[in-house]
């Protein structure tokens, strides 16, 4: 397996998801559209992506808003909102952007291992653009979004711009079903609960021990069997 993708592997296998749970979904303060000069999708892709990096998310917030900071005060008197509840509204917001984005780019090291070294792109330009990232392979563009079908709020449903890029519009199927489905997945009669069933079915998705979802290979290996057998 590609070192990158085993790195970032074991990294999300460290996220403590119960303690982010407990700690940012009760906090629905600042839930508004933020300014794009204050969005945090264009550190994190130069954080996970660009820069390799396993910030923690209290290091990437910290990171975020250090680089943000003058523009995010700017904001919150904008909306005269009061200085305790914004700041702590904000790390709850930017928790679920970040809990949503780092699942993608770990599907872009993911993509990287199938498709080959330096086939895959990702940045706040593809992402306003459409795109969640970007496959380059022989002579095909492809454009991969995750589509996230989720009943947990901790995962941030993102919303998509319209499809700028160039090549093809690959949807790739996110879903998490709630975590009482993995504590108890059974129905009174013995069988399987609809939810888990459909998830232990899905080999496009496997769950880490600390209940982090994450995309396999599978997802991205018929496509690439299908270009190599039309390359021939």
């Amino acid at each position: 397996m590609d070192t990158k993708l085993v790195q970032f592997t074991k990294f999300l296998g460290k996220v403590d998801l119960d303690g982010y749970r407990k700690k940012f979904l009760p906090i629905k303060i600042v839930e508004m559209d933020l300014p794009k000069n204050i969005q945090a999708i264009e550190s994190l892709y130069d954080v996970y992506w660009s820069s390799k990096k396993t910030f923690s998310f209290d290091e990437f917030y910290d990171y975020y808003f250090q680089r943000h900071k003058s523009d995010i005060e700017i904001f919150r008197k904008k909306i005269q909102m009061c200085k305790k509840c914004f700041y702590t509204g904000l790390p709850a917001r930017i928790y679920r952007t970040w809990a949503s984005i780092i699942t993608q780019i770990h599907a872009g090291y993911v993509a990287e291992s199938v498709f080959g070294s330096n086939t895959v792109s990702m940045s706040a330009a593809l992402d306003h653009n459409g795109a969640d990232f970007q496959v380059l392979y022989k002579e095909y563009t492809l454009n991969y979004q995750v589509k996230k079908k989720t009943f947990s709020r901790e995962v941030r449903v993102a919303k998509k711009g319209k499809k700028k890029e160039k090549g093809v519009f690959i949807d790739i199927a996110y879903e998490v079903p709630a975590r009482e489905y993995f504590d108890n997945p059974y129905k009174k009669n013995g069988e399987y609960k609809v939810p888990y069933l459909r998830f232990k079915k899905n080999k496009n998705l496997t769950r880490l021990q600390n209940g982090f979802v994450i995309f396999t290979p599978k997802v991205f290996e018929k496509k690439k069997r299908e270009i190599d057998m039309k390359s021939k």
